[in-house]
């Protein structure tokens, strides 16, 4: 059960509860690395395909990440996005949820040669990411399914999601 109900910002500022979320259904939540992540993407327009199937089972789908406001606005942008992203500021969500890491130096140089400052991006200092992950919750908050890969090129299968929101009684 999630007993942390952490507001988040959307991409405009506004707040977010999951407490609010969750008075409505169950909630899908997808932890993303960022937009300039090219697997994050493919995941997000498949979520978006998914999107009308994950309305008609009563849940909602919200995608955080760590990325700024600005960062996550282009990100929905760019995605034709018509679901909630919303911006983790320092990831204190996704450290709630137990999916932050801290990544090494290497990899922060490696990052920089292609011209990318993922803390930059992020407004943060720190060189941290979500691994990314997928949790569904129930309206009770208590987490009915959980993907969560360290190896960033493995994602959700949908049919996981919508198979778990079936089996979710509203």
């Amino acid at each position: 059960m999630i007993n942390f109900l952490y507001i988040t910002y959307l991409t405009t500022g506004a707040e977010v509860s999951l407490r609010h979320l969750l008075e409505q259904g169950p909630v899908v939540i997808s932890f993303y690395r960022g937009g300039w992540c090219p697997y994050c993407n493919l995941e997000l327009r498949a979520l978006q395909q998914a999107l009308p199937e994950i309305k008609k089972l009563g849940a909602q789908l919200v995608a955080i990440s760590p990325e700024s406001p600005d960062n996550s606005l282009t990100t929905k942008e760019k995605n034709e996005l018509e679901f909630q992203v919303l911006w983790d500021q320092e990831n204190i969500i996704g450290k709630e949820y137990g999916i932050v890491f801290e990544y090494p130096e290497y990899l922060v140089e490696a990052y920089r040669s292609f011209g990318l400052s993922i803390a930059l991006r992020n407004g943060s200092s720190r060189h941290q990411l979500p691994i990314p992950a997928t949790f569904v919750l129930d309206q009770d908050g208590i987490i009915r399914f959980v993907f969560a890969e360290e190896d960033y090129t493995l994602r959700v299968q949908i049919k996981e999601i919508l198979d778990c929101l079936r089996k979710i009684k509203l």
